[in-house]
């Protein structure tokens, strides 16, 4: 028995990196899992036949969360096709990094409507669900970057900030109906994205964390179980560092 046994999950932005790591973790804590790609089609029907191959229902979904049609229309056809929702994951994002001085108006706004305004698109979609059977959990992926800021990520860090603002505002809406909304704040993960980093600089940011080294994706993954199940059935409107301590 998992600890996701008969609940049914949506993670956005799910077809590679943290995404697909909390999908299977999910998956494997026996959850069904719906999850969205935008653009990776292969590697997201990749994930779908490995997360089947667990034994639960999953399905991937092209869709875009930054858009409030699409956001709608998604959450319509999950229900549809597995007759419910419990858990949200929004988690979605991108990063179009640049000092002030040199950012554009475009990557400004491009990275709040994906970002940020994505969180909003799902969280409206899946409540109407959630307030009728009385109870969800959702979790919003911030940054440690949204706490504390990073010179270069102004756009970012203004994203990730928002969402949890909106977070503990929504947590303060819904938590008298049993619906729960906390928030991750990811520090220096380790994916493919990172590899392709020059190595002295990757260990030098090792070096900086207490626990002297990156996190991995599943780190952030059990983090998510952890929120998504019945454990944290008395926390809402938190922030829950996955950071190494970063921010100790």
């Amino acid at each position: 028995m998992g600890l996701l046994q008969d609940k049914i999950a949506l993670v956005t932005g799910a077809s590679r990196g943290i995404g697909q790591e909390i999908a299977r973790e999910f998956a494997r804590q026996g959850a069904a899992v719906a999850f969205t790609y935008n653009s990776s089609e292969a590697p997201a029907l990749a994930l779908e036949a490995e997360l089947q191959q667990l034994g639960v229902q999953a399905k991937a979904y092209k869709s875009n969360a930054a858009f409030f049609d699409q956001a709608e229309a998604l959450v319509k056809d999950i229900i549809t096709d597995f007759g419910g929702l419990h858990i949200l994951v929004n988690n979605a994002g991108i990063t179009k990094d640049n000092l002030l001085m040199r950012m554009s108006e475009e990557d400004f706004d491009k990275v709040i409507q994906v970002n940020l305004k994505s969180v909003f698109n799902m969280t409206k979609a899946v409540q109407r669900t959630f307030l009728k059977q009385r109870s969800g959990s959702m979790i919003h992926m911030s940054s440690v970057v949204g706490v504390k800021g990073n010179a270069g990520q102004a756009n970012y860090a203004a994203s990730k900030a928002g969402i949890i603002g909106f977070s503990k505002s929504v947590a303060l809406e819904l938590g008298s109906r049993n619906i729960r909304s906390n928030v991750i704040a990811p520090g220096f993960i380790e994916t493919e994205m990172t590899d392709k980093l020059n190595p002295d600089v990757v260990q030098s940011w090792r070096d900086g964390i207490p626990l002297k080294r990156g996190g991995s994706p599943l780190d952030v993954a059990q983090s998510c179980v952890f929120l998504a199940s019945d454990l944290s059935a008395y926390i809402t409107g938190q922030v829950l560092n996955v950071d190494g301590g970063m921010l100790t």
